[in-house]
């Protein structure tokens, strides 16, 4: 079905669930999925509300739903479903708003901000149940990684690599499963960056958490920190952690006890969600037609070469990024 069939679905279902109230819809957003929202306005007061599209032979709306709950169940401000029709795809949801932190962030701002994130990913955190959301387990893990080789060096970049870089790039991902699976598990949003957080009452309004899991602590924070659109110095990225560190410590939450320990989980952990975006972005651009986001590639390869610099496991990554990106190789890598 095209997206113009879709739309005139859309209308006539809203119209039902809204008992002919008279209304107009227009474009609200889209991602990186096959999911489109609209925001439904209404004549008075400037009420509105989202409407989710997401098509059901691609996307399943019952995640959401689920997740949405759990949210709410913690305490934080996530849309409520007021209706939902999981045959055609369409979720009816509370607006939390027009404005992202990624709209609003400056470098002003961004203290106040993070802190309201941290906050409720802490909440998010410390609401944590077993065998409620799915595991982040290895196979996930692996198939994260090996879009990197296959989708943004294979098909975007068109190398193929040598067996001995392909040898070195898998003791690499090694290194990095290893890693995330020793990390104490909280439930984990799996997107959570500011794009996806809304400047709301209460803040943040939190979106995209349809994909969330239980897996390793530090995942959330630098998806945060660490973000796909906007990039923040050093000092203020170990600084936003250590505040955060501090305060899942005083909380009972499971972090590790020396803040080292817990730093280099954090950059482990960022070095595999950079590469998994690598090639998530790469896949986007040539299977889906989407090329916008190979814009923001050199941010995630510059966090991936920043990271792994710093480790001597890690080494042969930034040796390959020097060859991919064409670049003489590194000599005196601070390990």
């Amino acid at each position: 079905m095209d997206p113009a069939q879709r739309i005139e679905r859309l209308n006539g279902w809203l119209a039902r669930e809204l008992h002919g109230r008279a209304f107009s819809i227009e474009p609200a957003s889209s991602d990186a999925s096959f999911r489109r929202y609209f925001r439904v306005l209404f004549g008075e007061a400037g009420e509105s509300l989202i409407a989710m599209d997401a098509p059901p032979q691609h996307e399943d709306c019952r995640p959401f739903i689920r997740v949405a709950r759990l949210l709410a169940e913690a305490g934080l401000n996530a849309p409520r479903v007021l209706a939902q029709d999981l045959e055609q795809g369409f979720l009816l949801l509370t607006d939390l708003g027009r404005d992202t932190y990624l709209d609003v962030l400056t470098a002003e701002n961004a203290d106040a901000l993070f802190a309201e994130a941290t906050d409720a990913l802490l909440r998010w955190q410390g609401a944590t149940r077993p065998q409620v959301l799915p595991p982040y387990d290895e196979a996930l893990l692996r198939r994260e990684l090996a879009l990197f080789p296959e989708w943004y060096v294979g098909r975007h970049l068109g190398i193929e690599l040598r067996p001995e870089q392909r040898a070195g790039l898998e003791r690499v991902f090694d290194a990095l499963v290893s890693s995330a699976l020793a990390q104490p598990v909280t439930w984990v949003h799996r997107d959570y960056m500011p794009r996806n957080l809304m400047v709301s009452d209460p803040s943040p309004g939190i979106l995209d958490f349809q994909d969330a899991v239980t897996g390793p602590v530090s995942y959330d924070l630098v998806s945060l920190f660490r973000d796909a659109f906007v990039s923040w110095e050093e000092e203020r990225v170990i600084d936003w952690t250590v505040r955060y560190w501090e305060k899942a410590r005083r909380l009972g939450l499971p972090v590790r006890s020396d803040f080292g320990d817990f730093y280099r989980e954090f950059e482990w952990m960022g070095v595999q969600r950079h590469l998994k975006v690598l090639g998530i972005f790469a896949r986007i651009a040539h299977r889906d037609g989407k090329p916008r986001y190979l814009a923001d590639t050199p941010r995630f390869a510059g966090y991936v070469r920043a990271a792994a610099g710093r480790y001597a496991p890690l080494a042969p990554l930034v040796r390959l990024l020097d060859t991919l990106e064409k670049h003489e190789p590194r000599v005196g890598y601070t390990f």
